[in-house]
């Protein structure tokens, strides 16, 4: 090796000096090194090609390196010096891990330099190699030569780093393969670990998989905490496994961990997602046994999951045993379930005198609060009262939104009220609260209703330039009220704009349709649009097969109605006696055809 001082060269027009950053730059130059006394598998008896390295302060461009001997400049310590955690790498432990990065990115193989890597790769370069390549596999490949060839005894952030990186990419297997190695090279997996693989598993749908870690783990007696279990319980929760959850406790509850109240509370929440109060229950009073008590968390979560299958006074008695309890106070979320649920029961008074209670309380009320009652008050035609609360919104720090917005609006629309919803309408948007597709529908419905269907034709168009997803129940009324008024092939053009959107219509768009273009007399384009219809797989009701149907008689074409009819007693397994009937001097085709 030799070193060359590159002075500076004189342009070669002016004559004068050319200095690149002001400075005089070295070249490193290695050629054709061999060392006598290198044995045959070290990398340094391997024949080089010129390497030339510029050097600058603090940083090496390794890309561009070339195999070569590399021990001069790499740390000479002894691999066998212990690694800390918190070790920081030195600059020439820097560049050589820049120096095996690009060796092993280039070939993916360092049987050429086992010699050399053995007296120089310690474990944190192993570590920021593996970092470095910032590809789980190309990783999991190092450290599979390095473990294997060079018997490197990687540290444990190895294996975690791998681990994670691995999962994240969907790589499993071979992620359950690095933890299997970090267990058999003697590090203990702390609950972080365990937590984050058995989650991993959860959420691919991989539970056999988790469940194998954690018996392997048992038999083991490596003790997994609580943490562990409620965290996949708690992806087989979200994930909508609930009998999975409520199986998976049930095996491992007492004899391997101890369940605390967090435990309990998201078997609880998902058992009531499904309404399936009797187990949530069953759990609730099991609670005392394994010495958990019931925290403000379980009890919302079950006056909720009451509320939601309309047992509001169930709920009420679960709320009143909070208050008579001298270990737990509701708040606003036990207070609004049971306000909403006497709400959408129709039960206003109940509901209010909640509401009042709660403010005496010196409990807070909320959006949600407020939504529940406008919304409950709305529909009772009680606007008077709706306005009210509206109005006392800001008083107790809560603000209007499009919820808010849109029971208003739906309750002045409901009491036939429909320029004061236009004009909450302006209102909202002055505000800049953004409508959702609900306020939509309700304002095209009402102005539908109104036979206002220049209007509702607009708010289509806003609803088409939105960014919000579309919704047949949307389009459905204009649809219709066009249809009624004759015009069906502005109402295609309304259905053309629906798939535009990505909405597919549905049984009443295509029912529409169909009556449409049989009023006008349109019927081989009634046919299309019932066979468009079975195509998706939307089967009509009896009533559009029998209005088809008895328009293709009463025009003569016999042959499409009986196919109309053998369609729908074939595919729909519609009852053959309500085709019977339609006309009086078909029964003997009917037959034939059935």
């Amino acid at each position: 090796m030799k070193i060359i001082e590159s002075k500076p060269k004189p342009s070669s027009k002016s004559g004068r000096l050319v200095r690149n950053s002001g400075s005089s730059q070295k070249r490193i130059v290695i050629e054709n090194i061999y060392e006598c006394r290198a044995e045959p598998n070290d990398g340094a008896a391997v024949q080089m090609t010129l390497l030339f390295l510029t050097t600058r302060p603090f940083w090496v461009r390794a890309s561009k390196l070339a195999v070569g001997h590399f021990h001069s400049l790499a740390h000479g310590g002894s691999r066998s010096r212990s690694f800390n955690d918190r070790e920081v790498i030195s600059n020439s432990e820097a560049w050589f891990v820049k120096v095996v990065c690009t060796l092993f990115v280039r070939s993916q193989s360092l049987d050429s330099y086992v010699g050399y890597l053995s007296k120089n790769l310690t474990p944190l370069i192993a570590f920021e190699v593996i970092k470095r390549l910032d590809i789980p596999k190309l990783g999991l490949k190092f450290f599979e030569l390095s473990r294997s060839n060079l018997s490197l005894n990687h540290p444990f952030r190895t294996y975690n780093l791998l681990m994670r990186s691995l999962c994240q990419m969907g790589f499993h297997d071979s992620a359950k393969f690095i933890f299997d190695c970090m267990r058999s090279d003697g590090h203990s997996p702390d609950n972080s670990v365990i937590e984050f693989l058995v989650s991993s598993y959860a959420q691919v749908g991989k539970l056999d998989f988790g469940e194998k870690v954690l018996e392997e783990l048992q038999c083991d007696e490596v003790r997994v905490s609580v943490f562990v279990y409620n965290s996949l319980l708690n992806v087989l929760v979200k994930r909508n496994l609930i009998t999975e959850a409520v199986c998976l406790f049930r095996k491992y509850v007492a004899s391997h961990f101890d369940p605390d109240t967090w435990t309990f509370n998201i078997l609880i929440r998902g058992l009531c997602g499904i309404r399936e109060l009797h187990t949530a229950f069953g759990l609730f009073d099991d609670m005392e046994n394994f010495g958990c008590s019931p925290d403000i968390v379980t009890y919302n979560t079950l006056i909720s999951g009451l509320c939601r299958i309309n047992q509001v006074d169930r709920g009420c008695k679960l709320l009143q045993k909070v208050q008579s309890s001298s270990e737990l106070s509701p708040n606003v979320i036990t207070f609004t379930s049971v306000i909403s649920g006497y709400c959408k029961l129709g039960r206003i008074e109940e509901a209010s005198a909640l509401f009042d209670e709660m403010i005496i309380s010196r409990i807070k009320p909320n959006a949600v609060t407020f939504n529940a009652l406008i919304d409950g008050f709305g529909k009772a035609g009680d606007m008077a009262t709706a306005i009210a609360l509206f109005e006392k919104m800001p008083f107790h720090g809560s603000h209007p939104d499009v919820i808010t917005f849109t029971s208003l609006i739906d309750g002045y629309c409901r009491s036939g009220q429909l320029n004061l919803g236009l004009k909450l309408w302006r209102e909202m948007n002055a505000r800049n609260v953004a409508p959702n597709g609900y306020t939509f529908s309700v304002l095209i419905h009402a102005l539908c209703k109104d036979n206002r269907l220049h209007e509702a034709r607009d708010f289509l168009r806003q609803l088409n330039r939105s960014n919000l997803v579309s919704k047949p129940f949307m389009y459905n009324p204009v649809v219709d009220g066009l249809c009624k008024a004759g015009n069906v092939d502005e109402a295609n053009m309304i259905v053309a704009e629906m798939e535009e959107k990505r909405c597919n219509p549905d049984k009443l768009t295509f029912t529409i349709l169909i009556l449409g273009n049989c009023m006008k007399g349109r019927l081989f384009e009634a046919i299309g649009i019932f066979n468009k219809m079975m195509a998706v797989g939307c089967a009509p009701d009896k009533i559009t097969v029998d209005s088809l149907v008895s328009c293709l008689f009463k025009a003569g074409m016999c042959n499409e109605a009986i196919q109309i009819k053998k369609t729908a007693v074939e595919d729909l397994y519609l009852d053959v006696s309500c085709l019977r009937n339609v006309h009086s001097r078909t029964n003997a085709e009917i037959q034939v055809a059935v």
